[in-house]
């Protein structure tokens, strides 16, 4: 029997047509289906979007129900109805598979978001294409950087075919410029002036070259931002009344500048009439009434109202209310321009924590984040100790991110699960480095390290070192949580060899094994208790004889062999503070950390002496997203001798002392070369008498000589200044990954006990080193500065930095670069 067409493709049936078919005998009973160009779309999927089977009766109306359910299915083009006998023919194009896609030219829109957004329109890999969408994601898209200022912008979507009914989708973005803002109108205004108000805005015009961080790119969503920050500020003096009236935005011609004007009404000022608090605050009136900021008689501040709120809620929120509702009602008085404030509270429903549950963690075990923990399941929810948990996890090392959610359960308005959604960070490092000096050349280093061991917290170190001034190996231990309390216990173990030179201080060698142990107790959230003991056994050998070092050297010398090793053992008692605010544990951007502590051998030791050491870091953020910060360190130390062993008057031994010059001090000079230098003292020469005899000079003549290296003191200054700048080329959400900042450091190391003045009037032999003076004057500070690159790589910490010393003498050894893996940030 002749085809006859029912239906032609398109998104609108025919009736009229169908109509004419059946004048035609075109109504029928289908006998028999048959699909035609079906490739990926199997025949029984495709006969699931039929509403139509054999035995039925095909008319107009189900004509119409058949080509709408294909369409539908989102699997086709084209559609075309098809009679052949009593067999219903369906003939098919199915929409081209995407084999790829591909984002060209995009600068303002990450890959990941755009493929969010096109997830969200159901255009993704191996998914069929949906032509008809493309339409709206690039006017979508368009509307997007219009918002940002690039009026030029443009987007077009580019489909290349491929074999087998494949096609491969292309944006191609032409951004153009962004329209900077050529001027900021603000009319109406009497009470303030431009420039007072203009300091409101985040969105700034005509600014000097050296002002980096303002923004004059018109951005409308910048602009909805200050026009509430030019509300708020009128609202905190009292202009209750105040309004922005209108607001044109108008371009250039070519679209390169924008013309901002505002037209506002400033109002009169008012002031707070009575203050009412309504609603069931849990019996708590009398102490929110006392510490509530809004006072009648004086001038209504919105800043405070909403303060007032927050506080309110959060209050609430520490005895299991998580949900408050409370709404400040103004009634305005025009005629006595006054406001009584009334402050309705509802508590709402007690909310209990049922589970608490943690995401994204694929090598910590649940139970020790659980324990870094304040909220409690079973519980009632508190705000505070949510908080307080988040900041508590934040600060372990091995954590990038951590954030939490509230989630209702269904059925239950008293009951919340909390999740903790964490990003881990690797938590071992490789401890490798590379330095270059003027003085030492080129420097290594190695060793391994593991704070979070096998995901259970624990802070296991192995280090086997072989480097050029120290061979080396070392067990550390440390439990965090050795006891559910938050106690914890560590030990060491170690061994080491060590050549003085090499390390850039005076020459010795030296032999020392040690044990130890400590224990910390935690006070609060933020503060630390530890104690600690360390019994050391050392040999001191290959000497160098220096005035400084002669008093220590000389308890222990064999008057027989005066250059026999010497050997001694000490017991070393520690007491220490810790104190932690920040908000993260790597890269922290706020906040500030302390640490004292004190500790001091034992009187049944062969060397009595104390040592005290302060260590303090604060960050101040300068932007919003704190991307801009300026850290501000400090660190200073003291050490000495106490009692007298065998009636030899004790000091500080020569190998404890202070050093500076390094990545972790004053970096621009190189490891432990700032502080005292060595003097040594030789004779200038003999006389020979009329004996014959060889007779030493006048000791007054000796001349002394000071060492290339330092010896170190036992009084330590350090501080510096960093600027912590976004890194360029790396985006915003790699911040809690890499880090770079500008710093200067500054900072000396002395010694208080040696007497300095009597070598003054001796002959130097050469001022190579520096001067006396130049190492026993503390206030004679060295200064470095440079920029410093920090990330965190799979094989743990890296430092790289560029650092020289702008205030240095004769003798210093500077720095030039230094690069480091398994550095301690």
């Amino acid at each position: 029997m002749k085809l006859k067409q029912l239906v032609a493709a398109g998104a609108i049936f025919s009736s009229a047509s169908f109509a004419n078919a059946a004048a035609q005998n075109s109504e029928f009973v289908v006998e028999d289906i048959r699909v035609e160009g079906l490739q990926r779309v199997a025949l029984g999927a495709a006969l699931t979007y039929l509403p139509v089977q054999v035995g039925d009766e095909l008319n107009t109306f189900r004509v119409t129900q058949l080509i709408r359910s294909l369409y539908s299915s989102t699997h086709f083009e084209n559609v075309e109805i098809l009679r052949d006998g009593n067999t219903l023919v369906v003939r098919v194009a199915e929409r081209p598979t995407i084999s790829n896609i591909i984002f060209e030219g995009n600068d303002d829109i990450k890959d990941e978001q755009l493929q969010e957004s096109l997830d969200g329109n159901g255009v993704r890999l191996g998914e069929p294409l949906d032509k008809t969408v493309l339409t709206s994601i690039e006017n979508g898209l368009k509307d997007f950087f219009y918002s940002i200022g690039k009026y030029n912008a443009d987007v077009t979507a580019i489909i290349t075919p491929l074999p087998r009914n494949r096609v491969d989708l292309k944006l191609l973005f032409e951004e153009g410029d962004a329209a900077k803002i050529q001027q900021i109108n603000i009319v109406g205004n009497e009470i303030f002036t431009d420039a007072e108000l203009m300091d409101q805005f985040e969105l700034q015009f005509d600014t000097p070259w050296w002002d980096f961080l303002s923004e004059t790119r018109y951005q409308q969503q910048t602009l909805q931002g200050d026009m509430e920050s030019l509300r708020n500020h009128y609202l905190d003096r009292g202009y209750l009344r105040f309004n922005v009236d209108s607001t044109q935005v108008s371009m250039t011609p070519e679209k390169s500048g924008i013309y901002v004007a505002m037209n506002v009404s400033e109002g009169e000022q008012y002031t707070i009439s009575e203050v009412e608090l309504v609603g069931d605050v849990l019996g708590h009136e009398e102490y929110i009434q006392r510490v509530l900021p809004l006072t009648p008689g004086e001038l209504y501040n919105q800043a405070e109202v909403t303060y007032t709120e927050e506080f309110i809620s959060k209050y609430l929120g520490r005895f299991g209310y998580a949900y408050p509702t409370v709404t400040t009602v103004p009634n305005i008085n025009d005629e006595d321009k006054t406001v009584k404030l009334t402050l309705s509270v509802d508590p709402g429903k007690r909310i209990y924590v049922k589970r608490i549950k943690f995401n994204g963690n694929v090598v910590t075990a649940d139970n020790v984040l659980r324990q870094n923990v304040s909220q409690m399941e079973g519980t009632w929810l508190s705000n505070n100790l949510l908080e307080s948990s988040k900041n508590q996890l934040s600060r372990l090392t091995y954590m990038e991110e951590v954030e939490f959610e509230t989630i209702r359960i269904p059925g239950q308005d008293d009951q919340v699960d909390v999740n903790f959604n964490v990003k881990e960070q690797p938590s071992g490092s490789f401890n490798a480095g590379i330095g270059y000096g003027d003085q030492t050349k080129l420097s290594l280093q190695a060793g391994i390290q593991q704070d979070n061991f096998l995901g259970t917290g624990k802070r296991v170190g192995l280090n086997l070192s072989t480097v050029s001034y120290q061979r080396s190996a070392q067990i550390t231990y440390n439990d965090p949580y050795f006891t559910i309390d938050g106690i914890s216990l560590g030990g060491s173990l170690g061994y080491s060899e060590f050549d003085g030179s090499d390390f850039n201080v005076i020459q010795y060698n030296s032999k020392q094994w040690s044990v130890g142990a400590n224990v910390g107790y935690p006070i609060n959230e933020f503060n630390r208790i530890n104690f600690g003991l360390t019994y050391s056994n050392v040999e001191l050998y290959n000497r160098g004889y220096y005035e400084q070092t002669e008093q220590f050297y000389n308890q222990f010398l064999d008057g027989d062999d005066p250059d026999a090793p010497i050997k001694y053992h000490s017991y070393l008692a520690s007491v220490s503070w810790s104190r932690s605010t920040l908000n993260r544990g790597l890269f922290p951007t706020a906040g500030s950390s302390q640490r004292a502590s004190f500790s001091i051998t034992t009187p049944n030791s062969d060397v009595n002496y104390f040592k005290t050491l302060f260590d303090g870091k604060w960050y101040f953020p300068l932007s919003r997203n704190q991307r801009w910060s300026v850290l501000a360190r400090i660190r200073m130390g003291y050490g000495n001798g106490y009692g007298d062993v065998d009636g030899n008057e004790q000091i500080l031994p020569f190998t404890e002392n202070f050093t500076a010059g390094g990545s972790d001090s004053l970096r621009g000079f190189e490891n432990n070369t700032v502080g005292p230098r060595g003097i040594i003292r030789s004779p200038s020469g003999s006389l020979t008498g009329p004996d014959g005899e060889v007779y030493p000079t006048d000791p007054i003549d000796d001349v002394i000589t000071l060492s290339s290296r330092s010896l170190g003191g036992n009084a330590m200054a350090l501080g510096g200044l960093e600027l912590i700048v976004p890194t360029p080329f790396v985006e915003a959400d790699m911040d809690n990954s890499v880090r770079t900042s500008l710093f200067v450091d500054v900072g000396n190391v002395w010694d208080t006990e040696f007497d300095y003045d009597q070598y003054k009037d001796f002959s130097q032999s050469s001022t190579q080193y520096g001067s006396l003076v130049d190492y026993s004057d503390w206030s004679l500070y060295r200064s470095s500065a440079g920029i410093s690159v920090q990330w965190i790589s799979p094989m743990g910490p890296m430092v790289f930095s560029f650092s020289r010393a702008i205030q240095e003498r004769e003798g210093d050894d500077a720095k030039f670069f230094t690069f480091n893996i398994g550095q301690t940030f």
